[in-house]
């Protein structure tokens, strides 16, 4: 009889091997990224992206995840990785690797962007434009967007810039830092996993991050102080989904054609609507903890916008030196938010 049982078994562990091996997807691809599984960008909008390509495929693509960089690798290497074909597909913070897309820091230059659906919608626009054919012809470009409205988060109240002074803060991206320097601060340059843990260390006395990921960093038990601004953002950051070329290349029209459908203007306009929708839940964490988190008005905002118009200038004149025209991306950025949020 123990013998019978086993060989059930062992034909059971056969047929479900030879189903599995028969089920399988015809392209399996990895997609690494630095966030945990449970934020909101893995968890609501490259879940729902990837799952769609599957579904749409017939299951002959299978796109298999890794947060937290369970892959190995620190986040600035993401696009890298993909470049080289260790990874065949990443989303990123461009800001990571500092100077090396100069075109899309037009999106975070400072008190420019209103709100991240016309801006991700602007952004991919001038991605498909020129800036992707110019600055990341190595990959396969499916996706840009940005967040809500980047802010202070604080352990103490922050209401002017020169609140900013002697306080070290941590900043995502070049022109972030470049914002935090020209109002008082010292920046402080690490990728967001990092923060919680320079927080509690005293490393950092505060971060620029939007709401929404400050409940997967637990920022609200850190700090009590949030600072707010009405009107135009204090800055926003852009994000990237690339692919390796080869691995795209090599796959028949039909599915390429399942992951153009599912990507481009309508997935970028998506991505950065839901990233800022996700901001007040994440806020109302701060507020039922009895956080001090603090409005400015439109007057003490543009206080603020006024002190950091020299990002603009130094801005411009980076841009001219490199032999882009950095007027005229402000100029167009302005007129596709205009036009896409209208």
């Amino acid at each position: 009889m123990k013998i019978k049982r086993a060989l059930i078994g062992a034909l059971g562990a056969l047929a479900l091997g030879m189903g599995t091996a028969a089920n399988a997807a015809e392209y399996e691809f990895n997609l690494q990224s630095f966030l945990p599984a449970q934020a909101t960008i893995p968890s609501k909008i490259i879940d729902v992206w990837a799952d769609k390509i599957e579904e749409d495929s017939g299951g002959r693509i299978e796109i298999t995840r890794y947060p937290s960089m369970q892959l190995g690798g620190k986040p600035p290497e993401l696009l890298d990785q993909v470049i080289d074909g260790v990874i065949d597909m990443t989303w990123n913070v461009i800001g990571y690797t500092p100077g090396r897309f100069p075109s899309t820091e037009v999106f975070e230059l400072p008190f420019l962007v209103n709100d991240a659906k016309p801006a991700s919608a602007a952004f991919w626009t001038l991605l498909e434009e020129d800036i992707a054919a110019r600055e990341f012809s190595d990959v396969k470009v499916l996706g840009g967007w940005v967040h809500g409205p980047g802010m202070i988060h604080a352990n103490k109240e922050v209401l002017t810039p020169d609140d900013f002074n002697g306080m070290k803060i941590r900043g995502a991206s070049r022109q972030v830092n470049a914002l935090l320097s020209t109002l008082g601060a010292t920046p402080v340059g690490m990728p967001v996993p990092a923060v919680p843990e320079a927080l509690s260390k005293g490393v950092i006395d505060g971060t620029t991050i939007p709401w929404e990921v400050t409940k997967a960093l637990k920022v609200p038990e850190l700090v009590e102080n949030h600072t707010e601004f009405t009107g135009p953002m204090m800055y926003t950051v852009t994000f990237v989904l690339a692919m390796n070329k080869d691995k795209y290349a090599a796959l028949p029209d039909d599915l390429k054609a399942v992951i153009d459908d599912n990507s481009g203007l309508e997935f970028s306009m998506f991505a950065g609507e839901v990233q800022q929708a996700y901001d007040e839940p994440a806020r109302e964490i701060a507020l039922d903890r009895g956080n001090n988190v603090v409005t400015l008005d439109a007057e003490q905002s543009a206080a603020w916008a006024e002190a950091a118009q020299p990002v603009y200038d130094t801005w411009l004149s980076e841009m001219n030196e490199k032999g882009i025209d950095g007027q005229a991306l402000i100029d167009r950025a302005k007129a596709l938010m205009n036009e896409y949020g209208s």
